[in-house]
């Protein structure tokens, strides 16, 4: 499973490929705002220990779906409204924030994920303790060295590779010469 790092990594590489200006002027709210919803997912985890003692008991339940990424995506983007502290960033790229950790999870890893939800429920199958979490962080964490490069060398060809190479992604900064 990755773990928060590598759900925070590949949430920036989705920012980075998806954001259409560098005018941000708050980079640390933008920061928060990735590892926040990149990882908002596993929020069925803290639910399940607070009402079962068990971590395991919602994980991969209804927040690794579609409509949990569409939802809570549209109320993101939308969340500016409330807090001004909380930076704008278009609904279209808080959900795929959140879908990048639903993604993950579905790749990465053995267990199902409700992607689907309402239409199908997958739970984590197995009862889980703090130290079936803790131990593949300090175990396991070679696949998210594997993650966070790869996220990495994206970062950087993203960045070095000019508009006119990169057409999957038209958003991508020429330093040189100003334009986006």
């Amino acid at each position: 499973m990755p773990l928060p790092l590598a759900h925070t990594a590949i949430g920036v590489v989705v920012y980075d490929l998806s954001r259409k200006n560098d005018t941000v002027t708050n980079r640390l709210a933008i920061a928060a705002l990735i590892v926040f919803l990149a990882n908002l997912p596993d929020i069925d985890i803290v639910i399940g220990l607070l009402f079962q003692g068990d971590e395991g008991a919602f994980h991969r339940g209804p927040t690794h779906s579609l409509l949990f990424a569409i939802s809570t995506g549209f109320l993101a983007a939308n969340a500016w409204r409330l807090l001004s502290q909380i930076p704008r960033i278009d609904p279209l790229t808080c959900f795929l924030l959140i879908l990048s950790h639903v993604a993950a999870d579905f790749f990465f890893t053995l267990s199902p994920v409700s992607l689907f939800w309402p239409l199908e429920l997958n739970w984590v199958d197995e009862c889980t303790e703090l130290g079936d979490v803790t131990i593949p962080v300090f175990l396991q964490n070679y696949r998210d060295a594997a993650i966070l490069t790869v996220c990495g060398v994206i970062i950087l060809l993203n960045r070095m590779i000019p508009q006119s190479h990169h057409p999957a992604f038209p958003r991508v900064l020429h330093k040189r010469s100003g334009r986006v």
